[in-house]
């Protein structure tokens, strides 16, 4: 059995609401899993369940082969960490860092110990004396992560931790909290909204729409094999684009436009799509060529450049062909005007193809 196992996980709430939707997953000692998804999904509520902060309506969780759906947060080993912090203001970081150890009645040099070596891990050693509404957002959010390791467990739970940082503070505090869990070795699971966040720490990724797991896996293995259009729009950074067609003959045709599908699909899988209303997909920073010649291998495009935004490292066009709107992510220095009209490439083996009704993608080829 792995470390911890979630098997029908339900909750449901006396109001008769459904928040979490059979969570099945086994989750491997020492990894880092992250829950995404959008407000409202079931991710913190899942991370509660598992921390015995919340009640598990249906279901059976394990912790290194024990049932613990009875047993209390503490009685389950776990250290949470929360989005806001939770410091107790009139206590100075080293306070803080040090109250739970000694509300389990550790020896004052142990505390010491541990104070001072977790302080020089997260950079807090010249700041132990401060309250907290003396530091700012990023060490008071390196108190609340110390807090959580100074105690040694081997589960940390982590509720949208950055959420209330800026963006370069983010930055930083990703990689922290990345390097303590390399050196911890703990089992950590992290709730986020944030798809960055989520593709840049996770040994695996659980998607969560409404409820319901949408798709478990490696950052890759969402990011090139998702399993639905929800997943495809929700990884990446601009979004999947999608546009809705009919395949005829194995031809998707966009206005001026036409995708030939044969070169890359099944016979069979044509033939069952045949006639069908399908959505077309394709990543923005898939495109090649742009204003170049052609690539081979490629679908190329027509278009006309409604807006064209500078980001420094990449240009974002967002584009309008025969009244379907898309965006691309090109090389900033070989980007369209503005008002112009172009044509763009897209490479055949980064080409999605999705059932419009079930929203599942089609898998253009027998694995």
């Amino acid at each position: 059995m792995a470390y911890l196992t979630l098997r029908g996980i339900n909750k449901i709430y006396p109001n008769g609401f459904h928040a979490v939707h059979d969570f099945n997953m086994e989750i491997e000692k020492g990894e880092f899993i992250v829950f995404v998804g959008s407000s409202g999904c079931g991710k913190s509520t899942t991370l509660r369940m598992i921390a015995g902060l919340e009640n598990i309506s249906k279901g059976e969780f394990y912790i290194d082969g024990e049932k613990v759906n009875d047993k209390g947060p503490r009685e389950r080993g776990v250290a949470m960490v929360f989005q806001n912090y939770a410091l107790y203001p009139h206590m100075s970081v080293y306070d803080n860092l040090a109250f739970g150890l000694m509300l389990q009645g550790v020896d004052d040099d142990v505390i010491e110990r541990r104070v001072n070596s977790t302080a020089k891990i997260l950079g807090l050693t010249d700041y132990l004396d401060r309250l907290p509404r003396e530091l700012s957002g990023g060490q008071r959010q390196r108190v609340a992560v110390g807090r959580a390791i100074i105690r040694k467990v081997d589960i940390f739970l982590m509720d949208e931790p950055l959420s209330n940082l800026d963006a370069k503070q983010r930055v930083t505090m990703r990689s922290e909290i990345t390097q303590i869990h390399r050196e911890t070795g703990a089992t950590t699971i992290y709730v986020t909204h944030d798809q960055t966040e989520a593709m840049t720490m996770a040994d695996r990724i659980v998607v969560m729409k409404d409820g319901y797991i949408q798709q478990i896996g490696t950052p890759y293995d969402l990011y090139f094999n998702p399993v639905n259009m929800f997943v495809a729009g929700f990884i990446g950074e601009p979004p999947m684009n999608f546009i809705e067609a009919k395949l005829n003959k194995g031809r998707l045709e966009l206005g001026q436009n036409v995708i030939d599908l044969t070169h890359i699909a099944d016979a069979e899988v044509l033939e069952k799509y045949e006639g069908g209303e399908v959505v077309f997909g394709f990543r923005p920073e898939a495109v090649k060529a742009v204003l170049g010649s052609a690539a081979g291998r490629a679908y190329r495009i027509k278009c006309f450049a409604n807006l064209v935004e500078l980001l420094g490292d990449n240009t974002n066009v967002y584009v309008n062909f025969d009244g379907m709107s898309s965006i691309l992510k090109v090389d900033p220095h070989n980007s369209p005007a503005m008002g112009s009209s172009f044509e763009f490439d897209i490479p055949w083996e980064t080409v999605y193809l999705f059932d419009k009704h079930t929203e599942k993608r089609i898998k253009l080829r027998k694995e």
